[in-house]
């Protein structure tokens, strides 16, 4: 056997095993499998992870944008017409929320945290001065309290009426951004005060809010099952909220938005609580989209997360008193509110009602400013960019004994919306794509083995013809040779007649015939000689 064929059969058996194992791994998914158990193992809120730290202190920036809407018309709406608001902002603030007091709990299968949030007004991603610009806006502490008298009897609404337009409180406020924000003394709140010290005098839609946390979360780690990674366990200890009217409107589910678990697939809803909307809700994958070069899943609520009752019964339970309920895309929180007649919505009204939309003029809902969105990175679960939009509004309606109530049309009315916006940081980013290319190696290292086995494959085939063709030239070179030596030696030889008889004259008549005689080759030196 040539070298040649050695090659050749040495190719050919090293072809067939790796075909053969990779072919094998490739219908087990032994590294496939093997590597999702990796990751089941390796994401959890342990303090040896390496999800642990980054999610005790978040890397990536978090900005809140604030927009508010500027009524331009008072007098106008409070004769019966349309109010029309102009959108200032935005005003930009960066949060820091580490997570403090983490204590691990049962084995380490829960985890205790809590999550305060600070605000740090950053200039140069703003619109203006906060503590400048001024803004005109629904007297929230004066709908508030209206509100809270609509039950009582006429006679002591007026009396309440009187006493506050003796103090010069208005249907509408005059305030600086900063103040409408983070909190002013309230004249009427003031009053109440004095009477009730349990009623804080002072009002600001983030008052209070800076430098403290939505309360105490216990969360699982993951360490029991994968798909409990970082969900709620309890909040403020509880499992389920008692503000509304069914067991399934009441439940905590999900995580708190920051951490999901690995390998998620397009098909399921993921689940968050939010504690400002007072509720969870669910999130469904809309598409594929990239962020710094890593793929990931793109999650947003459905239209049916604030549909109306009559479109989806499951949010009857949102109702409160039951049969209580407004119109799609908003939610009425004033469970939550201490009574206040606040609603949330999507900012401008998006996914909602156009008569909502159309109640008040300077709101352009679309879905590139004002849907709330997820990017998760499929494979590990990490978040890779947010948006979480919502929007504050408040309803507006006739009161009998509140004379500047008597001409204004019922509203749900917007105050601001803010735009919560994080996306993951370069060196993360870095690390991550790092990370997702050695598990793509490896998870698809079967089919590296297979397509090494289709490249021997083909040199095999290229060896063989090659082979296969130099041995059809050897043959055909070898026959030619042999015929041209027979055919040379056939031509160049003389044939003479010898005769028995001693030394008899050459010359013999034509016509005598030969008798006696024979023939014998001779080399052709030796007919030339003759």
């Amino acid at each position: 056997m040539t070298r040649r064929s050695c090659a050749i059969y040495a190719t050919g058996i090293v072809c067939a095993h790796l075909l053969i194992v990779g072919i094998a791994l490739v219908v087990a998914q032994v590294f496939q499998t093997m590597i999702h158990s990796r990751l089941k193992k390796e994401i959890t809120l342990t303090e040896k992870s390496q999800m642990f730290e980054g999610w005790k202190n978040p890397p990536p920036p978090v900005y809140m944008e604030y927009y508010f809407f500027n009524v331009t018309n008072v007098e106008v709406f409070l004769a019966g017409g349309k109010a029309v608001v102009k959108q200032i902002g935005p005003y930009t603030y960066r949060e820091y929320r580490p997570r403090e007091n983490v204590t691990f709990l049962e084995n380490g299968t829960k985890v205790y945290a809590l999550n305060p949030k600070t605000f740090v007004f950053v200039p140069e991603k703003s619109a203006g001065d906060p503590e400048v610009d001024i803004l005109r806006t629904v007297n929230i502490p004066y709908v508030a309290v209206m509100n809270e008298l609509d039950s009582y009897s006429f006679f002591l609404k007026t009396l309440v009426s009187m006493y506050m337009n003796g103090l010069g409180i208005e249907l509408f406020m005059t305030r600086t951004v900063h103040e409408v924000l983070w909190g002013f003394k309230d004249p009427l709140l003031s009053k109440i005060h004095s009477m009730k010290p349990e009623v804080d005098e002072y009002f600001g839609l983030m008052w209070k809010k800076n430098g403290t946390h939505e309360g105490e979360f216990v969360f699982h780690t993951g360490e029991e099952n994968y798909l409990d990674y970082g969900k709620i366990d309890t909040w403020n200890g509880l499992r389920e909220m008692s503000w509304w009217s069914s067991n399934q409107s009441n439940m905590i589910n999900g995580t708190d938005g920051a951490v999901f678990h690995p390998l998620i697939n397009r098909n399921e809803l993921l689940y968050i609580f939010a504690a400002d909307l007072c509720r969870s809700i669910h999130l469904a994958y809309v598409e594929d989209v990239e962020v710094k070069g890593i793929q990931a899943y793109r999650f947003a609520p459905p239209s049916d997360v604030l549909m109306s009752p009559k479109d989806n019964p499951t949010n009857e339970g949102f109702c409160v008193p039951a049969g209580d309920c407004l119109g799609t895309g908003v939610l009425k929180v004033s469970v939550c509110r201490e009574g206040a007649p606040i609603v949330v919505s999507f900012p401008h009204f998006y996914q909602a009602d156009p008569k909502y939309i159309n109640a008040v003029e300077g709101l352009s809902p679309n879905k590139e400013e004002h849907e709330t969105y997820l990017d998760l990175q499929p494979t590990t679960g990490v978040p890779i960019r947010a948006c979480k939009r919502a929007q504050l509004n408040i309803i507006l309606k006739r009161v009998q004994g509140f004379p500047k109530t008597k001409f204004i049309n019922e509203t749900i009315f917007p105050i601001m919306f803010v735009n919560e916006t994080a996306t993951i940081d370069d060196e993360s980013a870095s690390q991550m794509r790092t990370m997702l290319l050695i598990v793509t190696l490896v998870s698809n290292f079967p089919l590296l083995i297979v397509g090494m086995g289709i490249i021997l494959l083909l040199v095999l085939v290229i060896l063989f013809c090659r082979n296969r063709q130099r041995t059809i030239e050897v043959k055909h070179i070898d026959f030619t040779e042999a015929f041209h030596s027979f055919t040379t030696v056939k031509d160049e030889t003389a044939y003479t007649q010898v005769s028995s008889k001693p030394d008899e004259p050459s010359e013999t008549p034509a016509n005598q015939p030969m008798k006696n005689g024979s023939y014998i080759a001779m080399s052709p030196v030796e007919a030339q000689k003759c």
